[in-house]
């Protein structure tokens, strides 16, 4: 099986004059096309940060990411968000959804920027998967936080997305509806083959994953894959 991501040797430093703040440490790692994977550490050792390099929300201080065959440091923003758009769903903690579309809408989006002729079917039948058909011309303030977030699932499927990130899909939703919420990304994950790079803070959720990863003070210090801690530099 090919490796649909590739880390390697990625840092990322924020600078602020003379003061400088290491967030990512020299990080390496792959990941297989129809992994389950999650990504686990305390709050501030740099897993969100990590996600959305590997995403292309942002560049790295240096290392790459090549993602689908494509390295994203050699490509500006323009072709980044065309490989985001093409390959990867994005699951944000805090919904991320456009407040003046509809629930519908709101799916059609990345259908819409491909170009798809049926985006309002696709995103359909998307809803009625996650059980929010009846929701479809609800903006989002007129629906709950979780209904908000099978939206966003609905969104992120939507253009059929060879590997999908999750930041913390669960974290700002209570326990029975976080439950839910899970249910529903594994099952949309298998039904498409969908690769998936989640990052938790819940250690329940990470181990129905198939592969975990631990962060900790921006390094990569476990690999669950080989089970063996990582010797960092």
């Amino acid at each position: 099986m090919s490796d649909i991501l590739e880390v390697k040797g990625l840092s990322k430093i924020y600078r602020s004059g003379e003061r400088s703040l290491t967030v990512l440490d020299h990080i390496n790692f792959k990941v297989q096309a129809g992994e389950t994977c999650s990504i686990i550490g305390p709050s501030g050792s740099g897993k969100t940060t990590l996600l959305g390099l590997c995403a292309g929300l942002d560049r790295s201080s240096s290392g790459s990411v090549i993602l689908n065959g494509q390295s994203l440091e050699q490509l500006n923003e323009d072709e980044r968000a065309e490989v985001r758009n093409q390959h990867v769903g994005f699951i944000f903690q805090s919904f991320n959804l456009m407040p003046t579309l509809t629930a519908l809408e709101n799916v059609m989006v990345p259908l819409e920027l491909r170009g798809e002729k049926d985006a309002a079917k696709r995103a359909m039948t998307l809803l009625e998967k996650v059980g929010l058909a009846d929701r479809r011309n609800h903006y989002p303030t007129q629906l709950s936080g979780g209904e908000q977030q099978r939206v966003s699932i609905a969104r992120a499927f939507s253009n059929r997305p060879k590997i999908l990130f999750a930041d913390e899909p669960t974290g700002n939703l209570d326990q029975e509806t976080g439950a839910h919420i899970e249910e529903l990304i594994f099952e949309l994950n298998r039904e498409g083959g969908t690769t998936l790079v989640l990052v938790t803070h819940d250690q329940e959720l990470a181990e129905k994953t198939g592969r975990i990863l631990q962060i900790k003070g921006g390094k990569l210090v476990y690999d669950s894959l080989t089970d063996t801690a990582i010797q960092t530099r």
